[in-house]
């Protein structure tokens, strides 16, 4: 486990990151919701052993970056990463989000395309994708149904959801364990804030898109293939994949992004 040396203080936490020196554009990678910088340690070794400046960070009430005592929002979220983006003087990172964090990059690009280089967003809906009615109904539910899961259960329930391997279930086990059901609800209710549907728009930023195969998460497996139709880019689809792509697929996941980096931003 990388040991995050960095420590960043912000309203109600101290942001736990650290920062591997290397060539620019650095990658600034965001982890999912209720997960920790670990989902990403296989993909950040790759780059950082080619020489790519790499950030991974614990995003606030999660992993290392808690206790928090301000409740998460979409907006305290894409502040807390805009503030380590300024702390660390970084130009132009790729930023590289899995789900929670994918909606996080979505909408720092959407807001300032000119600060990025690129964009990565792995097993994540599309923040400004059409939704119909039964996925905005799904999206209201999904915060009551997670309340009905016995605390002692939910690591175990969400661990099962999110890996089809051995080694991603027992991880995401780990991690699920280190919050709390209060701030994994409220963590999830700050993702749901982040679907903004915006018709006409698209990236303005080189852009990869990349999900498992098996993953059964909310509407990522209808919303992603439409979304890589509508910017005219190919969707990367791993097999024997599921949520947590980057662990159940790691080194297919990790091809995925150095051939990007090597194409889009240089």
């Amino acid at each position: 486990m990388v040991n995050l040396r960095g420590k960043l203080e912000l309203a109600g936490v101290s942001l736990h990151y650290t920062d591997i020196s290397g060539l620019e554009p650095a990658v600034v990678f965001l982890h999912g919701a209720g997960a920790d910088h670990v989902m990403f340690e296989a993909q950040a070794a790759a780059l950082a052993e080619r020489g790519q400046r790499v950030v991974l960070l614990d995003l606030r009430g999660q992993g290392q970056s808690q206790p928090n005592t301000k409740r998460p929002t979409a907006e305290l979220f894409v502040q807390d990463v805009e503030a380590l983006i300024a702390e660390l003087g970084l130009e132009r990172p790729v930023l590289a989000g899995h789900s929670l964090g994918g909606n996080i990059a979505q909408e720092l690009v959407r807001r300032s395309p000119e600060k990025y280089a690129g964009l990565v967003v792995l097993g994540s809906t599309w923040n400004a994708g059409p939704l119909k009615f039964t996925e905005r109904f799904l999206l209201r539910l999904a915060g009551p149904m997670l309340a009905l899961v016995p605390a002692r259960s939910l690591p175990k329930v969400m661990a099962k959801a999110s890996a089809v391997t051995d080694a991603g279930r027992a991880d995401a086990e780990r991690a699920f364990a280190q919050v709390t059901k209060r701030g994994f609800i409220d963590v999830w209710r700050a993702t749901v804030q982040f679907v903004a549907p915006e018709a006409g728009y698209r990236t303005p930023i080189p852009l990869l898109l990349v999900r498992g195969a098996e993953d059964r998460t909310g509407n990522i497996a209808l919303a992603m293939p439409a979304w890589a139709a509508a910017e005219n880019v190919a969707e990367r689809v791993i097999p024997d994949a599921g949520h947590l792509v980057t662990q159940d697929a790691p080194t297919a996941v990790t091809k995925a992004i150095i051939k990007f980096m090597a194409a889009e931003t240089r």
